[in-house]
């Protein structure tokens, strides 16, 4: 699992690189139309996963900047992440109680 949410970071991170590069320098044609909209894609469903993340993971785990950070950046793959560590958390206190 974490070698599949390693490789999604790092497509997340090649598709952010594309989009912003993009909005520097336009590419010609239709491609440089739809990176845009899916920027704006991008944008509106990595926030809306920072919401969920809020409301699911602010009573399980201390929460930073850099946590919400990670989530806007990488979406669905960084909620993975943060959902094995509550697991692992709910599990010891779990074994302990």
């Amino acid at each position: 699992m974490k070698w599949l949410i390693m490789f999604g970071k790092l497509a997340t991170l090649g598709a952010w690189v594309m989009m912003g590069y993009n909005l520097l320098t336009p590419f010609d044609g239709n491609i440089g139309t739809l990176l845009k909209i899916l920027l704006g894609v991008t944008v509106v469903m990595h926030s809306f996963q920072l919401g969920v993340f809020h409301l699911l993971f602010k009573k399980l785990l201390p929460l930073k900047a850099s946590d919400y950070l990670q989530v806007f950046a990488f979406g669905v793959f960084a909620l993975l992440e943060y959902r094995a560590i509550a697991l692992a958390k709910f599990e010891a206190e779990a074994r302990k109680g």
